[in-house]
C-alpha cells in the first residue's frame, strides 16, 4: 500500500499560518507551491514543512479510513457514509444504520476490517438512541459492496458492541475504532458525561474495551472472570478517549479530552486505571478542584498532558515514507487548538515536539497509503486536506 499513490485532482493550498500556540485569523488563499531546491528539509513558502491540498468538502465530517485500494471512506456526524475515489469523485454508501444525532452525537468512526480485501467488512460507530431520552454508542459491522456510480452500500449490518448503560445527554461517546497488530478489535469509550461510571466495572463507560472481530470477548482480557461486562474492559478510568494508534511495537496509545484542563496522552496498559474523575491534571468546569495524578500514585498517569488543553480529535502514529523524520511520532488533530501537534514519545513518556497551526479546528488525522498525511476539518463544509512535502 505505500507505493500506492492517489491520484486526486484537486487545488494546491498553502495556509497561512506558522507554528506555535495561535490560533491564527487570516484565511488561505489558493497558491501554486513553489519548487524549493535543497535537502530533505525543503520547506513550503509559508515555512512549514508540508503542502496542504484540498481535496474535497463534506458536512460535519467526523472519520475517514482508507480501503486497501487507495479509495477512502468518510463519515458525516449527520449519518452519512461517503467514498471518496482515486480519481477524486465523491459517492454515497447506504445502508447506515440509523444514528442519533445531536450535541456530540451521530455517525462516528469507520475502519476497515484487516482482511477487507478478502471478507469487505467494515466497522462503524455511531450514537444509538435507547427508549425514552437515553443513549449510547454502538459499533456495527457491515459487508461493503460497491456501484458503478462510484458508491456502494452495506449489507448484513449487525451491532457487535454496545455502551452500557444508555444514559441521557448526547456528550463523550468517544467510540473510536483500531484493529491491533495480533487482529483483536479495539473500542474507545467514553464516560458520557457522568463521571463515576468510568471507575465502575458493571459499566463499560470510561473504558478502552478489547475484543474479537465478532464482538466476542477474548479469553486472555483482564478481567474476564469479573462479569460479562467487565470482560470486555481492557483499561479503565477514562473521560473522552477520541484517539487510539499502536506504535511500531504494538504498544497502544490513546488521546483524550480532559475537563477545564488536562488533555491526555496515555500509554494503554493491561489492566491500567487512569483515574478518571478521582484524579486529573484538569479541575471540573464548574471550577471545583480535581487532585492532580500525582496525588493518587496507585493511577496510571499520563505520558502527557495540556493545559491550555488542545482538545484532540483524532491521534495516530506515523509509518509513512513523505515525512521521514516523523516516523514513529505521534499526530493530533487538534480541534479548540485549530492545530495539528506532533508528539515525540520517550519510553513511557512523550513531549510536544511541534505544532502547526491550521486555521481551523482539525476533526481527524490519518495516514494515506503513500505516506501523505490527510486531515479533516470539523463542522458544515469541513475540508479535506492532504499534506505532501514541498519540492
Amino acid at each position: 500500500m505505500k507505493n500506492r499513490s492517489l491520484l486526486f485532482a484537486a487545488v494546491s493550498l498553502t495556509l497561512l499560518c506558522a507554528c506555535g500556540n495561535g490560533n491564527g485569523s487570516e484565511n488561505a488563499g489558493p497558491q501554486v507551491a513553489a519548487e524549493v531546491e535543497g535537502a530533505a528539509a525543503t520547506l513550503a513558502p509559508d515555512g512549514r514543512p508540508f503542502i496542504a491540498t484540498e481535496v474535497a468538502s463534506f458536512d460535519e465530517p467526523w472519520a475517514m479510513s482508507f480501503l486497501p485500494d487507495g479509495r477512502l471512506l468518510v463519515t458525516e456526524r449527520g449519518g452519512t457514509l461517503k467514498l471518496v475515489g482515486t480519481d477524486g469523485k465523491t459517492g454515497e454508501v447506504s445502508g447506515v444504520p440509523a444514528v442519533d444525532y445531536g450535541g456530540q452525537g451521530g455517525l462516528g468512526d469507520v475502519v476497515p476490517h484487516p482482511d477487507f480485501a478478502d471478507n469487505g467488512l467494515v466497522y462503524l460507530s455511531y450514537a444509538e438512541a435507547g427508549d425514552g431520552d437515553i443513549r449510547g454508542a454502538a459499533v456495527a459491522r457491515a459487508r461493503l459492496t460497491f456501484d458503478k456510480q462510484g458508491g456502494g452500500a452495506l449489507s448484513d449490518l449487525g451491532v457487535i458492541w454496545r455502551q452500557v448503560p444508555k444514559v441521557a445527554g448526547r456528550g463523550h461517546f468517544g467510540h473510536r475504532i483500531a484493529f491491533g497488530p495480533d487482529g483483536h478489535l479495539w473500542i474507545s469509550s467514553g464516560e458520557r458525561q457522568k463521571f463515576d461510571p468510568a471507575q465502575d466495572m458493571q459499566s463499560n463507560l470510561g473504558k478502552i474495551v478489547r475484543l474479537d472481530d465478532d464482538g466476542s470477548v477474548p479469553a486472555d482480557n483482564p478481567f474476564v472472570d469479573d462479569g460479562e461486562v467487565a470482560a470486555q474492559v481492557w483499561s479503565l478510568g477514562h473521560r473522552n478517549p477520541l484517539g487510539i494508534a499502536f506504535d511500531a511495537k504494538g504498544q497502544l496509545w490513546n488521546i483524550e479530552m480532559g475537563p477545564k484542563g488536562g488533555d491526555e496522552l496515555n500509554r494503554v496498559e493491561r489492566g491500567g486505571n487512569y483515574g478518571y474523575p478521582i484524579v486529573s491534571n484538569g479541575d471540573h468546569y464548574d471550577g471545583r478542584p480535581i487532585p492532580d495524578h500525582d496525588t493518587r500514585p496507585e493511577f496510571n498517569a499520563p505520558a502527557l498532558s495540556w493545559n491550555p488543553v488542545i482538545s484532540p480529535g483524532g491521534f495516530i502514529i506515523y509509518s509513512g515514507d513523505t515525512f521521514p523524520d516523523w516516523r514513529g511520532d505521534g499526530l493530533i488533530a487538534g480541534l479548540s487548538s485549530q492545530a495539528l501537534v506532533r508528539v515525540e514519545f520517550e519510553g513511557k513518556n512523550a513531549r510536544e515536539a511541534e505544532r502547526f497551526d491550521m486555521d481551523a479546528r482539525i476533526r481527524e488525522v490519518e495516514q494515506g497509503p503513500d505516506g501523505d498525511i490527510w486531515l479533516l476539518e470539523d463542522g458544515e463544509d469541513g475540508r479535506l486536506l492532504r499534506l505532501t512535502r514541498p519540492g
